[in-house]
């Protein structure tokens, strides 16, 4: 009995946990509609879907560079936010980390899993089919099997990459053109992968910019973002 209420204990302190990491500003109702803000994907028989195929295309000849494999397949990782926030170290001048920058990791992890949400609707709308359903072949990455029959559009790596530059850019915009081209590898990385077509990559930039315009009036982000910015400054040695 001892054992069992220990362990029932356990998984819920994992719950709380997963939760706590989980908390967003603003909720789904609160944040922009991508059905209603952003255009449909392109049907499949359409001439703007013809772009999608060459850049298809486009992105199987970037396989043959193994640095470009190198950076697609550590793009891909998903869970946890950690790793997001290593791809963008560099162009932000700093390693971002629950211990080493426990402001900037707040505001980032709170923000990315607010615009995330954004992309919930649209997929399930559109349950648009991945490149590499429609093709029969296999991701360059290997999350297939992850992957398939979850909608396409928009893509929640990009709109994920796309928010953390807008985060970063804010925090650092000193450093704002080298984070939002590291983003737009960030999300070319998806077309690389096989797993996105290049409209769902754009769409979902735009998506993530609408949102974080809506986050500029909320007054926690604004808090939190001034305490940041303070860390950042103080790190870096920036006075004010």
């Amino acid at each position: 009995m001892k054992k069992t209420l220990t362990t029932i204990f356990v998984l819920f302190a994992a719950v709380v946990s997963i939760s706590a990491q989980r908390a967003t500003y603003l909720t789904t109702e609160q944040l922009p509609n991508l059905i209603k803000c952003l255009p449909a994907p392109p049907a499949f028989d359409s001439p703007e879907f013809a772009y999608d195929i060459v850049r298809y295309a486009w992105g199987k000849q970037q396989r043959e560079d193994p640095n470009r494999v190198a950076i697609a397949k550590g793009d891909a990782q998903w869970q946890p936010l950690d790793s997001l926030f290593h791809r963008f170290a560099v162009p932000f001048g700093l390693e971002v980390t629950q211990e080493g920058t426990p402001e900037i990791y707040k505001l980032l992890t709170t923000a990315v899993y607010t615009i995330d949400q954004m992309r919930v609707a649209p997929k399930a709308y559109y349950k648009r089919q991945r490149p590499f359903e429609r093709y029969g072949e296999p991701t360059l990455t290997g999350e297939d099997n992850s992957l398939r029959g979850e909608g396409s559009y928009p893509s929640g790596h990009a709109l994920r990459g796309q928010t953390c530059a807008l985060v970063m850019a804010q925090i650092a915009p000193e450093n704002a053109d080298t984070l939002f081209y590291r983003a737009h590898i960030y999300a070319l990385s998806r077309v690389i992968a096989g797993a996105h077509w290049q409209s769902d990559v754009d769409a979902s930039r735009n998506g993530a910019t609408i949102g974080y315009c809506v986050l500029q009036n909320c007054p926690a982000f604004m808090e939190q973002m001034k305490k940041a910015q303070k860390e950042y400054r103080k790190i870096k040695g920036i006075k004010n």
